[in-house]
Parts: structure tokens; C-alpha cells; sequence
């Protein structure tokens, strides 16, 4: 019989799981911690008990506990059993895709976590029905929720079944409200005065295009923004949504939200035999790790996303309301 202790956990496989059994068990034990249903000094079911109740083989168990002792989540006491050795927590970071400034976010948040906070990464890739499978699968089993939402209606009602005490929205200031705690890019007013400090670079060209593909899920705002910025400083410019519409001109400068863009651009430059920053220009929207070395560095407006990683670390290692905005800078290198 299970003594007091050992009742606070419950452990119940479900052998129609694609997910492996030992892995099940280390799952249940770390969200068990997480919800604070385990606490630090708490003793586990023994392996027998749990081979017992759950008809698992011994060496299942043991490996479930040899990696939850790896990860200083437990230790064994000989002769006693297992023991919770520290507050593991488990935290839910959701983001759209998997891009390479999306990867110096990722790594700057986990970075900046303290040991006993593992982290579950999914993405969304803008499907609202991938988005609230994830929300709803998640609802219970993290200690926080760290999301990157998109333009959705059905965005708002999935969230609302998360605390919001527990829940951080990243990037995009879009289907929250007030009461949420946030850390977003300016998309809009931040864009325009990047683009005020390249005015002078932007006049070496006759026109500006905006490439704004129709497959990019960019906020719209920056193209209402460049708008404005072209009509103040008297810029011709084009917006273009059709990439295949999409051949560079000498004189020319481009503003583009896609790097798949930039890929075409330095391909026709390569065959136009075309110069960026004298012949053409170019403007990326965010910054990558290899932009500053691609053909002698492009030129990039963006936000932190370093910084937008470290202050998403820190809403989850403090238990503080966090409500603000990372700045949005203008990096000029050879390509304007």
C-alpha cells in the first residue's frame, strides 16, 4: 500500500500511445511537479508499484527514472526509494515557424532559464487548427504559456483557457487586449522612422518597391507604414505582391518581408550583373545571423529578437506582469 507520500502521484499509462512508455512516465512525473502535485523532498512510487499497477517491465521504469535522475529532476536514497530533488518545471513555447532569426529567439529564451525549467517548443505555421490543438493539449500540463499568436479570430477563445497570469503573448500585437501580458515588435511607427533614417540612402534610386508576397503572413501595418513614409519624403514607390512579377531594375530600391525575396534578388543581381547598393538596393526585414556576411551584407530593419527571447525568460523566472515593447532598429550594411 502506497503511504501518503507516494499518493500524491498517480501514474496512468495509456498503451494505445504512439509516445514510449518510459517517456510517458517521465512526462507524468515532470507535469506533476510543474502543477506542483510533486514537491521537492516527495517520495515516488517504487518501481515494483509501478510495474504492478501499470503492467510495465522493470527495465521501462528504470529507464524513466534514470533520465529524470540525469536531469536532477529525482535521486534514489538506497534502501528508501526515489525522491523529488528539485522543481522541475515545464514550460510551453509556441511560435509560427522555425526561421533563423526565429532560432536566435528560441535559443536566447532557453538560454536565459534557469536548469530545473524545461522547455516543450511547437509551431503553429499560421493553422488555427494546429494552433488550438497545441492550446488545448497543453491546458494543464505547463507551469507557463509562452505564444506567439497570429491574425485570427478563433485566436482570443482558444487562449482564454489559459490564466493569464500564465500566459505571455511574443512578436505581434494582434487579438489581445490590455489585461494580457506581452512582449511584441512594433510593426508600424517603429518601421517608418527605420525607414526615416535610410531616407538619405533611398534617394540614390528613382523609385522604391515594396515586395510584399501574398504567401507572407507580415503584418499589414508595415505596408501602410512605408506608404506613409514614401508620400512624406516624396518617394515613388510600387508595392508588389505577385512574386513572380518580381525583375530588379538598375536604379532601383527594394523593401522585402521575405528572404526568399532577398534569395531572388541577389540571383537576378548575380545575372543582371547588377551591384547591390550602387545599381540597386536592398532593405531585408529581420535580421539573421548571415546577413551580415551575404554578398557584403544586407542591409536589415528588425527587432531584437535576442532581446525578445531574454524578457520571454524572465516573465517565466518572475512572477511579475510583463507588458512591453522591444525595439525595432535600422542596420545598414553594403546592399543599400
Amino acid at each position: 500500500m502506497l503511504n501518503e507520500e507516494q499518493e500524491k502521484f498517480v501514474f496512468a499509462i495509456n498503451h494505445e500511445s504512439d509516445i514510449p512508455k518510459y517517456q510517458q512516465l517521465v512526462d507524468g512525473i515532470t507535469n506533476a511537479i510543474a502543477e506542483n502535485i510533486l514537491q521537492k523532498g516527495d517520495l515516488l512510487p517504487s518501481v515494483n508499484s509501478i510495474c504492478k499497477t501499470n503492467q510495465l517491465s522493470r527495465d521501462t521504469v528504470f529507464k524513466a527514472y534514470t533520465i529524470l535522475k540525469d536531469q536532477n529532476t529525482i535521486e534514489s536514497v538506497p534502501n528508501k526509494g526515489y525522491y523529488v530533488s528539485g522543481e522541475t518545471r515545464k514550460v510551453l513555447l509556441v511560435l509560427d515557424t522555425f526561421k533563423a532569426y526565429k532560432e536566435v529567439l528560441y535559443h536566447s529564451f532557453v538560454n536565459n532559464l534557469p536548469d530545473n525549467v524545461i522547455t516543450d517548443v511547437q509551431f503553429h505555421h499560421y493553422n488555427i487548427d494546429v494552433f488550438k490543438t497545441i492550446i488545448n493539449n497543453g491546458i494543464g500540463k505547463y507551469y507557463k504559456y509562452v505564444v506567439m499568436n497570429f491574425d485570427h479570430k478563433e485566436i482570443a477563445p482558444a487562449l482564454s483557457a489559459i490564466s493569464k497570469d500564465k500566459l505571455l503573448l511574443i512578436d505581434w500585437n494582434i487579438q489581445a487586449d490590455k489585461s494580457y501580458n506581452y512582449v511584441f515588435q512594433d510593426f508600424g511607427k517603429a518601421f517608418y522612422e527605420s525607414l526615416t533614417e535610410a531616407a538619405d540612402l533611398f534617394k540614390k534610386y528613382k523609385k522604391i518597391q515594396f515586395v510584399y508576397p501574398d504567401f507572407t503572413n507580415h503584418p499589414k501595418e508595415t505596408v501602410d507604414f512605408f506608404k506613409k513614409f514614401c508620400a512624406d519624403f516624396n518617394f515613388e514607390y510600387e508595392i508588389v505582391t505577385d512574386p513572380k512579377k518580381f525583375n530588379i531594375e538598375k536604379g532601383m530600391a527594394y523593401i522585402s518581408v521575405s528572404d526568399r525575396i532577398l534569395g531572388y534578388f541577389l540571383e537576378q543581381c548575380k545575372e543582371k550583373d547588377l551591384e547591390p547598393g550602387k545599381d540597386v538596393g536592398f532593405l531585408s526585414y529581420n535580421e539573421t545571423p548571415m546577413k551580415k556576411f551575404i554578398y557584403k551584407g544586407i542591409s536589415v530593419v528588425s527587432t531584437d529578437f535576442k532581446e525578445l527571447g531574454t524578457k520571454a525568460a524572465a516573465f517565466i523566472t518572475h512572477d511579475e506582469d510583463t507588458q512591453c515593447y522591444v525595439p525595432t532598429k535600422l542596420i545598414i550594411r553594403e546592399s543599400l
